[in-house]
């Protein structure tokens, strides 16, 4: 079982080095930083479990640094370090969302107590994410993103709950794996996970394949018939594409998720159901609600928790991980696969291609290319003929920082509407210099002054 890993921030480098030390010897692994802004590089390389950070530091202080975690990682504990002069400061970082804070000095038996409730709370640590026996419920999720493992991990903590859960991304994210995932860690787990395809039933069959009929309900009714929320009674319903649901019938499964009883078509009497819904579409259900396609008090039902998968392009890491486990998956099916890698070149072009398919798009590349593979190593050719043309490139560093510096001064200076002084203060830059980087974008300040 591998250790949980903590990030230890003080500008001390004396208690660094001790409480290093000290928590090192209790059993973790621990990475230490100096300040907030070296935190803040290491957060992402490291993936803690858990975040103890003093309050009081130069630059970028405890709390604007838990703020900026918080803001990308809201299920990251953070414990905070403080003396007694600023146990109020301690005390309103606690309201905002801090799991803990001890005073200076501290008691060592304490901090790891702390540390130890924290992570058991948190739902994050050894025991859920780190491919141990108990982290067989998010089986087939191939991720080593942080963006991915800070979302398995509020997945993972929700699946606890009776919460609806709402899951929103584009198509070929891989809905349905992780509604199976949160299914598998819910105390429903032994129950029957049910899913429906919204956008794959007649909308004249809607209410006869969810709720049920009897027999003679309607012409070619011969036989009773059991609807899918009925057969999910005591696990979990997912509900995929919601977007496509009939207006009409969304009323009548508003009411089935509010009083838990369905009525079969053709029946004098309900029945009790209980279910735990989980939904997932890839539109704008709020554009929906406003364009009256969707109702706006089922909307609020089922999205009781929202879960935003990101898009491949937005996990790029995850890229090498997913395409060698499709590869494998692959050649144990097929015995005339002779291909067994990437190229480096090939690598590269799946790194850098767009990708708006998502998941389901690499695999159908990793498809072509290992069944048209002559050789053990796959090479950059075919990877580009199976992409068909459809290859990117990261934008290299210089360009990168350019384009923010000059969508930034824009933005500021549109803020302002073209006050330079103003927009040097936002800035906090002195107008000198916010004249030069003006001068080096080649923008004049006067065409964001208006009447």
């Amino acid at each position: 079982m591998k250790p949980n890993r903590l990030l230890i921030v003080d500008d001390d480098p004396d208690l660094l080095k001790l409480l290093s030390l000290r928590l090192g010897a209790a059993g973790y692994a621990v990475t230490t930083a100096r300040d907030g802004r070296e935190a803040l590089g290491k957060l992402e390389a490291t993936q803690p479990h858990l975040i103890i950070t003093d309050l009081r530091m130069d630059g970028l202080n405890g709390l604007e640094l838990f703020d900026l975690i918080s803001e990308k990682y809201p299920t990251l504990p953070v414990i905070m370090l403080t003396a007694h002069g600023s146990i109020p400061d301690a005390i309103d970082a606690t309201r905002k969302g801090v799991y803990s804070y001890l005073t200076k000095p501290f008691d060592g038996q304490q901090l790891i107590e702390t540390i130890e409730n924290a992570l058991k709370q948190g739902g994050t640590g050894n025991d859920s994410l780190e491919g141990d026996e108990d982290s067989s419920w998010r089986a087939g999720i191939i991720s080593q993103s942080t963006v991915m493992e800070e979302l398995m991990k509020q997945a993972q903590r929700v699946a606890q709950s009776e919460a609806s859960i709402l899951i929103q991304s584009d198509s070929g994210t891989g809905k349905e794996l992780l509604a199976r995932a949160i299914h598998r860690a819910s105390p429903r787990r032994d129950q029957a996970f049910v899913p429906i395809n919204c956008a794959a039933i007649p909308e004249n069959l809607f209410e006869s394949e969810l709720f049920g009929h009897r027999k003679g309900a309607f012409t070619g009714a011969d036989r009773n018939h059991t609807g899918l929320i009925e057969i999910a009674d005591g696990g979990t319903l997912f509900l995929d594409e919601i977007g496509d649901m009939p207006l009409e019938f969304q009323a009548k499964l508003l009411r089935v998720l509010q009083e838990g009883e369905v009525r079969p078509v053709g029946a004098t009497e309900s029945r009790p159901v209980d279910v735990r819904v989980i939904s997932a579409t890839h539109t704008d259900l709020d554009a929906a609600i406003r364009e009256r396609r969707f109702r706006e008090d089922l909307y609020y039902r089922l999205n009781v928790v929202m879960l935003e998968l990101p898009a491949l392009s937005e996990r790029r890491e995850d890229i090498p991980l997913l395409a060698h486990h499709f590869l494998e998956e692959i050649r144990s099916r097929c015995s005339q696969c002779t291909a067994r890698s990437f190229s480096p070149e090939a690598m590269e072009t799946l790194l850098t291609a767009p990708w708006p398919g998502n998941i389901r798009q690499l695999l159908n590349v990793i498809e072509q290319v290992a069944v048209l593979a002559v050789t053990p190593v796959i090479p950059e050719s075919l990877v580009r003929k199976a992409l068909r043309g459809k290859t990117g490139a990261i934008t290299p560093f210089a360009e990168a920082q350019s384009e923010f510096e000059r969508n930034y001064l824009m933005q500021v200076l549109q803020m302002t509407r073209g006050n330079v002084t103003q927009a040097a203060r936002l800035a906090r830059r002195n107008r000198t210099e916010f004249y030069k980087l003006l001068n080096r974008h080649h923008i004049e300040p006067k065409i964001f002054r208006h009447d």
